[in-house]
């Protein structure tokens, strides 16, 4: 599950279906002299739920512009500014999204998605600290949200405060038992303190929750590898570049939140000519097209 970080803000635009709908839809008349203000707040909210239901469909280039005006047709709604925050962080445009968030935030202060996707967006700018205030003002809101609270320990985490990382995404577990993610970010974190066994075992788990998932896959071999386990290793991190060759790539992996200690030894492992093989075949092999018979 790569770039994690921005899973959040995707789950709070989906959660936005429940935007209230307008009684019935009605175009805007350009040719209209007087203009209903309740109508074109109709309008707004109409595009804001297109935009909403283009998110379903990952049609993100498509949803934009509709909630850029949205929200000059609604600017009372705090949902036509949350739904275009969203967005503009979903497309990385942070500092646009902080804005338009801050302002549904002003609108309605005691929303925690809002909060949660100004966290994901501080978190991605760098500001970890105002990132776990506001992820943490958010969680006294709505406290069991998995997500948030799998970003609130990837910001500690970020932070070397580890046992508040790890204390985190244990409540992300708590709430979602296969939420692996979560589970592989705590492998993560005992890499990271030296906790070797500790974190195999739950790479391991997060492999039982999903076996296609490349990222726990190749840091258990990596791990198996640098303590000795040679064959082992090698023969579970061909796996892992075979689901998904991107976690051959250190700056990704970077990226993924592995640390300084994990990725020194994946460096190494990533200069075994089994895996460099591999990674030539997986990079070479034929993309497979669904034809319709």
């Amino acid at each position: 599950m790569p770039k994690r970080i921005l899973l959040l803000p995707i789950f709070v635009l989906l959660g936005l279906l429940t935007v209230p709908a307008p009684t019935f839809a009605q175009a805007l008349v350009p040719y209209t002299l007087q203009l209903d203000s309740e109508k074109l707040e109709e309008q707004g909210l109409n595009l804001a739920q297109e935009a909403v239901q283009l998110v379903r469909f990952q049609q993100y280039d498509l949803a934009l512009p509709r909630a850029q005006l949205a929200a000059q047709l609604a600017p009372k709604s705090y949902q036509t500014w949350f739904i275009l925050g969203s967005l503009y962080v979903q497309n990385q445009e942070l500092d646009k999204g902080i804005e338009a968030l801050q302002l549904a935030h002003s609108l309605e202060p005691n929303e925690a998605g809002v909060l949660f996707t100004l966290g994901s967006a501080r978190f991605q700018k760098g500001d970890y600290t105002t990132a776990i205030a506001n992820l943490e003002a958010g969680l006294k809101l709505k406290p069991n949200v998995p997500e948030a609270l799998f970003d609130l320990g990837n910001t500690h985490y970020m932070l070397k405060q580890y046992p508040a990382a790890i204390a985190a995404y244990e409540k992300a577990v708590s709430q979602e038992k296969n939420f692996w993610p979560a589970i592989n970010n705590i492998g993560l974190v005992k890499y990271e303190q030296g906790d070797v066994p500790g974190a195999i075992e739950k790479w391991q788990a997060a492999i039982a929750i999903d076996d296609k998932a490349a990222e726990p896959q190749l840091a258990a071999a990596v791990a198996l590898y640098a303590r000795g386990d040679k064959e082992k290793g090698l023969a579970l991190g061909e796996a892992a570049i075979r689901l998904d060759s991107r976690y051959a790539d250190l700056e990704f992996l970077k990226e993924n939140l592995w640390g300084e200690r994990l990725l020194s030894e994946t460096k190494k492992f990533l200069e075994n000519p089994r895996i460099q093989a591999t990674l030539v075949q997986s990079q070479n092999a034929p993309v497979q097209v669904e034809t319709t018979p």
